[in-house]
């Protein structure tokens, strides 16, 4: 269904709708990233942060260790210079996990798009 919205009201109806699209998609990242997260104490999967604003949405995790477990880079020692977790989590998985959202939210801001 088509909304009407006079001219001079279409830049904050986009606005609008994008600031409630970068929102959604940082909470569904969110979502998904700690998910995905391998758990042995759950310090890592509960360290994730998210900072949502106008128009940017932020996913942080400041465990030392998450960029090995997370991105299977700055291996520390005692890993043997190889990549592993007890669950064989892949590397790269919370990138994974943007690519995957970066299609939704395309597909999301196009409906946006045709619905005004």
């Amino acid at each position: 269904m088509t909304r009407k919205i006079k001219l001079d009201q279409i830049d904050d109806v986009m606005k609008e709708a994008v600031v409630d699209l970068v929102a959604a998609t940082t909470l569904e990242w969110t979502v998904k990233v700690k998910k995905a997260t391998p758990v042995d104490t759950g310090r890592l999967r509960a360290a994730w942060q998210t900072d949502i604003k106008p128009l940017e949405g932020t996913v942080t995790n400041n465990v030392v260790y998450a960029e090995p477990v997370c991105f299977g880079t700055n291996l520390p020692p005692s890993w043997g210079g190889f990549y592993r977790t007890r669950q064989k989590t892949i590397a790269g998985f919370p990138e994974l996990i943007g690519k995957e959202l970066e299609q939704y939210a395309k597909k999301e801001y196009e409906r946006i798009k045709r619905g005004i």
